[in-house]
Order: C-alpha cells, then sequence, then structure tokens
C-alpha cells in the first residue's frame, strides 16, 4: 500500500520529549524504470512478477503485526533468489546477471538506535572483509539537494553515521556531501583487491520513506499516546554472492585460499601398485570433510600428473609412493612446487583443520608448525 500521505511521527525512544514530527509528503509512485527492469506476466486478469529485491517482502514481514518498541531493533535477512530483467548490453560475466542473490538484511530501529545499529553492520563487515583479506575505503553519503523528509531529521542521522564511522576507523572516512539517496544518508564501501582494482559491493544505506510508504509503526511506551515510525537500515556485506566470486576470483587470481577451495586436495600415486593405497588415503581425507581427488589415470607420468595438478590449483598434492604407503604417509607439496615433505594422514588432517578454522590466508604456516 503506497500512501502520500501519512499522519505519523519518527519517535526515537519511548520518551515524550524526542519525537520528531514530520510533514505530510508527496511521494513519488513506483517508478517505471524499476518496472521495466521486473519480469512480468498477466495471467487471468492478474499481473504477476518475479521479485526484483527483498525489501517489501521485510517491511510485510514487520507489519504483519502490532509491534512494541521493545522488539526493537527487528533483524530480517534473506538470501532468496532475485530477478531483474537488466539490459543485454549490460550483462557481464557474473558481474551483471539477471537471477541472482544477495546477503540482504534490514534492521528496523528507531532514530535512536541508529549509530549502534550502523557500528555493529560496520564490524561484520570488517570481519568478513579481513576474512577475504580486502582492503576497503569508507565513504559517508549525505543528504542530495532533493530528498524526502524532514532535513532535522536527515542532519541527526547523518550525526549518528558519522559517530559510527569515526568510533570504527577514526578519521580514516571520507564524506561525499550531497551524494546521498533522496530518502536516506549511506555509507559506500569500496574495497580493493589483490591489483588495487576498486569493487562496490557492500551496501549500508538509512532509508525513512519505506517505513511511510508501507504504513509501519510500532507502539511507544505507556506514557506516549502517538503511533511512531521505524527507520530501516538495509545492510548488504556480500551483495551479490555472483558478483562477489567474480572479484574473489579476480583477487585471488584463481588461487582459493584452502578453507574457500573447490580443489584442496588431490593424492596423486607414483605407480599402479600404489592405487589402492591413494584411494584408501583419499577417502579418509574426504571423511574428515575435505575435497578431495585421486588422480588414477594410467596413461600418465608422475610429473605430468603433478603439474597437471598446479595448473588446476589444488591446494595441496599428496604424492604417494610405495615408501609413503609402508609407512602410511603421504608426501605434501603445494600447486606452487613447495614441497613441504612426508605427513601422516592425522598429521594433514590437523593441519586441514587448522587451515578451516583460522581462515589463514597464507597455508604454508601450517606445514611449519606441524613439522
Amino acid at each position: 500500500s503506497f500512501s502520500p500521505s501519512l499522519p505519523l511521527s519518527i519517535c526515537s525512544s519511548p520518551s515524550p520529549s524526542l519525537p520528531l514530527p514530520l510533514p505530510p509528503l508527496s511521494l513519488p509512485t513506483p517508478s517505471s524504470l524499476i518496472q521495466e527492469h521486473m519480469f512480468s506476466l498477466d495471467n487471468d486478469k492478474q499481473s504477476y512478477s518475479l521479485k526484483p529485491m527483498n525489501c517489501p517482502a521485510h517491511c510485510l514481514l514487520f507489519k504483519h503485526r502490532t509491534r512494541s518498541w521493545r522488539e526493537l531493533p527487528i533483524r530480517f535477512a534473506d538470501f532468496g533468489v532475485l530477478h531483474r530483467n537488466e539490459s543485454l548490453r549490460t550483462l557481464s560475466g557474473l558481474t551483471r546477471v539477471r537471477r541472482f542473490q544477495q546477503d540482504d538484511a534490514h534492521i528496523f530501529c528507531t532514530l535512536d538506535q541508529i549509530e549502534e545499529e550502523i557500528a555493529g553492520c560496520l564490524d561484520f563487515l570488517r570481519s568478513v572483509y579481513e576474512m577475504f583479506g580486502f582492503s576497503f575505503e569508507l565513504y559517508l553519503s549525505t543528504r542530495p539537494d532533493k530528498f524526502l523528509g524532514d532535513a532535522a531529521m536527515w542532519d541527526r542521522a547523518e550525526s549518528q553515521l558519522d559517530s559510527a564511522l569515526t568510533r570504527f576507523v577514526g578519521d580514516k572516512w571520507k564524506k561525499k556531501e550531497g551524494d546521498g539517496a533522496f530518502y536516506g544518508p549511506k555509507i559506500d564501501i569500496t574495497v580493493q583487491d589483490a591489483l588495487q582494482r576498486s569493487h562496490q559491493c557492500a551496501t549500508i544505506q538509512l532509508d525513512f520513506q519505506l517505513p511511510q510508504r508501507f504504513e509501519l509503526t510500532y507502539q511507544p511506551g505507556d506514557e506516549q499516546k502517538s503511533t511512531c515510525q521505524p527507520v530501516i537500515i538495509h545492510r548488504a556485506i556480500l551483495g551479490s554472492v555472483e558478483r562477489m566470486i567474480a572479484v574473489l576470483t579476480e583477487h585471488y587470481g584463481g588461487k582459493w585460499p584452502f578453507w574457500l577451495s573447490p580443489r584442496q586436495i588431490i593424492v596423486v600415486p607414483i605407480n599402479p601398485e600404489c592405487y589402492d593405497y591413494a584411494k584408501e588415503a583419499a577417502k579418509f581425507l574426504q571423511e574428515a570433510g575435505f575435497c578431495v581427488h585421486c588422480d588414477l589415470i594410467h596413461d600418465q607420468r608422475m610429473q605430468k600428473k603433478i603439474r597437471n595438478a598446479q595448473l588446476e590449483q589444488h591446494n595441496f598434492i599428496l604424492v604417494v609412493g610405495e615408501k609413503e604407503m609402508a609407512k602410511r604417509t603421504v608426501n605434501v607439496r603445494t600447486r606452487d612446487n613447495v614441497v613441504h615433505g612426508e605427513f601422516t594422514l592425522d598429521e594433514v588432517v590437523a593441519a586441514c583443520k587448522h587451515l578451516v578454522k583460522t581462515k589463514d590466508l597464507n597455508s604454508d604456516t601450517v606445514w611449519n608448525r606441524t613439522s
């Protein structure tokens, strides 16, 4: 339900001295541009569309029953499939697709809760991006010339975003004056990959207008009789999962860290007499929870098999011969042709579990630790 004028106020706490009245607004109707990018069909005199975004669904989840100020903040997260009818000329690999998923979240909170919620979003952002080995830059985009809502409310929200950013990184962020969306200020996050190329994946965006459009309200404290509107924080850390996979592929140059790799281990037997032990070792490692391949091609020399494994970017190549078979060990080397030597299968499992647990991007250190 889209209403052009709603007699509601945004409250930041149950205190009667804090509500900020909102003047009636003439909100724009849903953009025809958005409708052009939706997959729609008509059937039985009804119009249907594939979901292009998660925001309306989360608003309906919030609205399905009466909410109290004691419940706020309320956080909804969604990895649902989305469809957008992008122009054919704009499609590009995994970076721009028509069917995608994103780690979408919407936080419904009071005006007073914005700073703490934004601080939580930024902490979440840092934990994820540091795990991937990304560096990133932060920008605060402020009120544009054409905006909806009350200027005092914008100023107050921007002040809280400013404070949250300062708490997070000190003065290591920049301000983009007038670059915010018409419905709220935002924090732009730009990541740099291994080649120092910039990508924008994450989003942290305030929204004052969607709660009005969907007539979202919550009940304030007993001493306050008027109904209040929440503020929505749009939060996506990865953004489009498909686009993030493309960025990570470029960032790692195809050499995925062990904990993220689809080709973690390959077992290479020296000769056919070692095939049974190679299969036994591969099964043991698979049962420990790792992605393991076993190269049993008969018409290739061991050196050719190792070279193929390196080109296929297997993190670890475990070579087994008669000596390893007799001692129940494997000889460990990496895709970069670093030979770490002989280890028992239990030692290999322990080393690999350590890499998965710590998300260490330098896999060589674990073998020094094990030895």
